[in-house]
């Protein structure tokens, strides 16, 4: 492996552990198994019926992975469920099914970004003597070591990581080059293209990004604050949001809103794609599981005509991209019934090595030097994205800070808050959760 992909996957580690999982990839809802992959799945069924059920959102990047164990590991009296459930409904099954002793799930996707928290929380079971156990067997080695430490907490891996979703750039390259406008390197950039975009009569809001005010939001204004060199912690947890970065990052989101439709805290990633399939919008931001569907010529006539790269810095002296990483990977929770070896040898044929080449182009493999420029119309970009990218905070407090914040972000983008108010509430109230 060439001395840059080994970066570019160390990166991607590096900067997931961190990743703001409450927001991912956003929704969809998928019906069958139209994306499975037949690989072998060798367990130790038990003596009676069994439903093993799985807990997974619905994307494009995800599909291939979930419906390869379900067709594949479904056998004799094993059943392996899976329901249709958007992003939403995930992290809201989450959380009920690790409140309990009991849970309604045996294997559960999960994200870095909330590993040390869980783990932290003993909700969900170490994997390293399982690992061990199947490595020879499912070539588990093969899976990015980096990529296995962003799944790991205190020496331990929680997770079989999956793949990885990073920020891209989709814009609409017949009119950038009808209009001879370059591809933004700076947010300055893009609203110098939006206008240009509006003055030629192409559409009033060039600019589409995911602003979810109950959870996206959030994960802007660390991508934000990330190309700053900032984020909403240390890594000890003392709290970093009423800062020169915090105002600098709010005020850079402010400086895009005239450019987005008003609406745009109701939106979330897939209306962001509707957006871009609808002719819209020209330039979208959103997490590479997304790109995929954009290229499909079935979801929009316009498919032919968008394009990718990296996403921008803030300003051209901050020193990274904006930009998120995200590690997606399978875990078991600490309260289920079944046998977890079983279990695990669901999880490793999920992403084995046949599963992890038929996700491409959709997916970004956990497994080393699978996505690249020849076989994904996003490989380079996707590439370029985590190597600009900030290497994480990780910390306990990092998730819940976040989720505590978001409201009050919220109010401060729908005008209802000054910067330097909402900064200040900001700031306490994630004082308190952080202790």
């Amino acid at each position: 492996m060439s001395s840059t992909k080994k970066r570019v996957i160390s990166l991607v580690a590096m900067a997931a552990v961190g990743a703001f999982a409450l927001t991912a990839c956003g929704a969809g809802s998928r019906t069958g198994n139209e994306n499975a992959t037949s690989v072998t799945c060798d367990y130790t069924a038990p003596e009676s019926a069994t439903t093993v059920n799985v807990l997974a959102y619905n994307s494009s990047a995800i599909d291939p992975f979930t419906d390869t164990m379900v067709s594949s590991c479904t056998k004799g009296d094993v059943t392996v469920k899976h329901d249709p459930i958007d992003f939403g409904g995930q992290v809201t099954k989450t959380t009920a099914t690790l409140a309990g002793d009991t849970g309604s799930y045996d294997i559960v996707e999960t994200y870095g970004y909330v590993i040390p928290s869980l783990a932290n929380d003993q909700k969900l079971m170490p994997l390293d003597d399982l690992f061990a156990k199947y490595a020879a067997d499912y070539k588990l080695d093969d899976i990015s070591e980096s990529m296995r430490t962003g799944m790991s907490y205190d020496g331990k891996l929680y997770a079989l990581p999956m793949q990885a979703q990073m920020f891209i750039m989709a814009y609409r390259s017949d009119i950038f080059d009808e209009l001879g406008l370059e591809v933004p390197k700076t947010f300055d950039d893009m609203i110098t293209a939006a206008e240009a975009i509006k003055a030629a009569g192409k559409m009033e809001y060039p600019i589409a990004l995911p602003w979810l005010a109950t959870s996206d939001v959030a994960t802007s204004f660390q991508a934000v604050m990330n190309s700053l060199g900032a984020d909403f912690t240390t890594s000890d947890g003392e709290v970093t949001l009423d800062t020169p970065q915090g105002k600098q990052a709010l005020e850079a989101m402010q400086s895009l809103q005239p450019y987005m439709d008003p609406q745009v805290t109701t939106f979330d990633q897939p209306k962001v794609q509707q957006q871009m399939y609808n002719n819209t919008a020209a330039m979208s931001i959103m997490f590479s599981g997304r790109m995929s569907d954009l290229t499909d010529a079935a979801n929009s006539k316009l498919s032919d005509s968008f394009a990718f790269a990296a996403p921008p810095k803030v300003s051209s002296d901050a020193e990274y991209l904006y930009n998120r990483l995200s590690i997606d990977g399978w875990s078991i929770p600490f309260n289920t019934k079944l046998d977890p070896d079983m279990l695990f040898v669901m999880m490793a044929s999920a992403v084995s090595e046949d599963a992890s080449k038929a996700s491409v182009p959709a997916a970004y493999p956990a497994r080393e030097g699978m996505m690249t420029p020849e076989n994904s119309p996003y490989g380079q970009a996707a590439n370029d994205s985590i190597a600009g990218t900030m290497p994480p905070v990780v910390s306990p407090v990092l998730a819940p800070v976040s989720n505590e914040i978001t409201p009050i972000l919220a109010q401060v983008l729908a005008g209802n808050l000054t910067v330097d108010d909402g900064l200040a509430q900001m700031q306490a109230a994630a004082e308190k959760v952080a202790g």
